[in-house]
């Protein structure tokens, strides 16, 4: 039986990686099996990938840069998250398709995009059982991680890049179609708070008690 696979979503500068590093640290703590990865990312190609995508000095045309997150996609899928949910384990993945359909899609205008969102997961037989999205305005979240990293080409943007981002996770959640998936999280208090809002939705949703050896 293939275990679940939980994406986690939101704005630059939203609390993403301090969320996954405490359920990481409860997961450890409580010998729960999961592993935890990312987009682009999770394998030694894929992060070459991310690197050439995130490098303030890249000129990549729009498309260029929607095939390269797929690339990476397809990489990461076939040798790290599809392996460890054939063997029961629960996968976090710190961003997915949802971040593809914002950022490329909303951010970067290109249209129709949901096709080629839905292209590779399918190949791999690939469902997603849960996302949480961590929701925080972009003008709210840079200003919690002090500002603007222009060492990176995404969030160099501009705050109308980010804010059309944001509405596309906005309206991702609020589809008839994904609001059984996607789970809002208010992620404008504090780490604890937000922390607590997680598991609450992990533990109803039976993740953790799934994983547990």
């Amino acid at each position: 039986m293939l275990g679940k696979f939980i994406t986690i979503e939101g704005t630059e500068g939203v609390g993403k990686s301090t969320q996954i590093d405490l359920i990481k640290e409860y997961c450890k703590t409580n010998d729960i099996n999961a592993v935890f990865t990312r987009e682009p990312g999770g394998v030694k190609e894929a992060e070459k990938i991310r690197q050439i995508i995130l490098d303030k000095d890249s000129k990549l045309h729009p498309l260029t840069e929607l095939l390269m997150y797929l690339a990476a996609r397809s990489e990461h899928l076939d040798r790290v998250v599809m392996p460890a949910l054939r063997k029961g384990k629960t996968v976090f993945c710190d961003r997915f398709s949802d971040s593809t359909i914002a950022y490329q899609g909303y951010g970067r205008g290109l249209y129709p995009i949901q096709e080629f969102c839905t292209m590779i997961p399918q190949q791999f037989n690939l469902k997603i059982d849960l996302t949480l999205f961590l929701d925080l305005p972009p003008e709210e979240s840079f200003k919690r991680k002090g500002g603007i990293d222009y060492g990176d080409r995404i969030e160099k943007e501009g705050l109308q890049f980010h804010e059309r981002v944001y509405l596309g996770f906005k309206e991702l959640a609020l589809l008839k179609e994904n609001q059984k998936r996607i789970v809002t999280i208010d992620a404008s208090g504090e780490i604890k708070e937000t922390h607590e809002r997680i598991m609450g939705v992990l533990k109803e949703r039976g993740v953790i008690q799934l994983v547990l050896k």
